[in-house]
């Protein structure tokens, strides 16, 4: 190809990457994220655009294609555009997080299918000649993409079933898959896999050594699915956008590979906001990275985690009462939970809340990090209903609040909201939490005194001024939506 066209090629890759960067900056606040949204999708089109452009010109000059390479990308774009659409419109908010698992492992995937086909015709993508072997550069960059997109693909799977919980296969149950010597057979797989990859990298010849990297891809599988199944469900926030971070460093490995700025481009702002986001979930849980990745909450063997609760005493009451009390605060704060997002509650609890805010209550949202199943998944359930923004805080700008609230609804949220964070001795102690004990009044809806995803009793539950209102959160809102005047 003539400079000209790759230097048009080079620009027009520019250009999306900054697309790519002012989406980033856009889906870093709710009041923007739309035109981040916008933002993505335009350098998406301008890159795929682009790379389709760049094959069109490479069939050009090497006829003995046949148009093949153009075709199957078609097949591709429609498959995928269509797979994708029909998902994005069909996926309920509650499955959200496994749809992005889902599409975690179809990236990983995609790197180790490039990486196989790079190693088995390194010619067809220009890194090497019929007659000449792989550079030991090109060698090291494909271990590296094949392992992190086998980890990642293995791995989302997994969390893809845990996250959905209706499989009865162990492995995807949301409970963590532990036995006696674990962390030295995840140590045995990962030193034999940079063995292996070392072995690919430095074997001579014109022929890729196969055999080291096909048993490197197998261990790379399982060495995914014994890292996320000592995973308890509490943690699955973090796993999601660790996961996340994993994808976009395959990319940008097989980008190198390739020689794809985009790829490069791209795949390294994934895997680094992914970084960045693992450790703020981390910090938000008082967690290190190691320790989730080590074994993560719910792995607790105590009666709490197995189900069994003592029996302590509570307040009960019915949706009638929330209404009255509410109806008579001056100030009301609302926590919302996954109990939220699968009851569909939101926009009943809008309607709630503008019947409120018509009567004179203040009303504000309070948003916790890890609350629900992924990152930011409560901004975007409140989202969907329209909730205006200026009523969502983050947990940083309200704690201070709660001490001064006359009445808190707690909407399905349970470890978010659970003041055993405040004791040393317990499992989520340290963790940061949005303090609704602190309020005059607290009001807790849920289906029954379960325990949460980290397996603990809730003290907020039993506190006297706790009153707890059991049913579907759906039904109990709409309930109160018809009291409140």
């Amino acid at each position: 190809m003539n400079h000209i066209s790759m230097n048009l090629v080079t620009m027009m890759y520019l250009i999306a990457s900054v697309c790519f960067i002012q989406a980033l900056k856009g889906l870093s606040s709710p009041s923007t994220a739309r035109v981040g949204n916008t933002f993505g999708m335009t350098g998406m089109a301008i890159a795929a655009v682009t790379t389709v452009a760049l094959i069109v010109k490479l069939q050009e000059q090497a006829s003995a294609t046949g148009g093949m390479g153009l075709g199957l990308v078609t097949i591709g774009v429609v498959a995928g555009g269509g797979i994708g659409t029909y998902a994005a419109r069909k996926v309920e908010m509650t499955k959200m997080p496994e749809l992005v698992a889902a599409m975690h492992s179809l990236i990983g995937l995609a790197a180790v299918c490039i990486a196989v086909a790079a190693v088995s015709e390194p010619w067809a993508f220009n890194i090497a000649t019929r007659d000449s072997p792989l550079p030991f550069g090109n060698r090291l960059e494909l271990f590296i993409g094949t392992f992190v997109g086998a980890v990642t693909f293995s791995g989302s799977v997994i969390a893809f079933g845990k996250l959905a919980g209706k499989y009865k296969f162990r492995l995807f149950q949301g409970a963590p898959v532990s036995f006696p010597g674990q962390h030295m057979l995840n140590l045995a797989a990962a030193i034999a896999i940079v063995a292996l990859g070392l072995v690919f990298c430095f074997s001579p010849g014109v022929e890729p050594a196969w055999t080291p990297f096909i048993i490197m891809a197998v261990l790379s599988f399982i060495l995914g699915v014994l890292i996320i199944i000592p995973i308890g469900g509490a943690d699955m926030p973090v796993v999601v956008s660790m996961l996340n971070s994993y994808s976009g460093w395959a990319a940008a490995g097989i980008g190198f590979s390739l020689n794809n700025s985009m790829l490069i481009i791209a795949g390294s702002l994934v895997g680094s906001s992914g970084a960045i986001l693992s450790y703020i979930m981390c910090k938000a849980m008082n967690r290190s990275f190691f320790n989730v990745i080590l074994g993560g909450f719910g792995g607790d063997t105590s009666a709490a985690a197995r189900g069994v609760q003592e029996q302590r005493p509570h307040k009960a009451g019915s949706a009638d009462d929330a209404a009255f009390i509410m109806s008579n605060a001056e100030t009301v704060i609302i926590v919302p939970g996954y109990g939220l997002a699968v009851a569909r509650a939101q926009h009943a609890l809008k309607e709630l809340v503008e019947k409120l805010t018509h009567k004179g209550v203040i009303v504000k949202y309070a948003i916790h990090p890890v609350a629900g199943r992924m990152p930011g998944h409560m901004n975007v359930l409140l989202a969907e209903a329209e909730v205006p923004y200026d009523q969502v805080f983050e947990m940083e700008d309200i704690n201070g609040e709660f001490g001064q609230t006359d009445v808190v609804l707690v909407l399905g949220a349970n470890d978010v909201v659970n003041p055993a964070a405040k004791d040393p001795k317990s499992p989520i102690a340290g963790m940061p939490i949005l303090e609704a004990y602190k309020a005059k009044s607290i009001i807790v809806n849920k289906r029954s005194m379960a325990s949460g995803y980290a397996g603990l009793d809730n003290d907020l539950f039993y506190q006297p001024n706790t009153m707890m209102v059991f049913g579907d959160a759906k039904k109990v809102i709409e309930s109160m939506v018809k009291i409140v005047d």
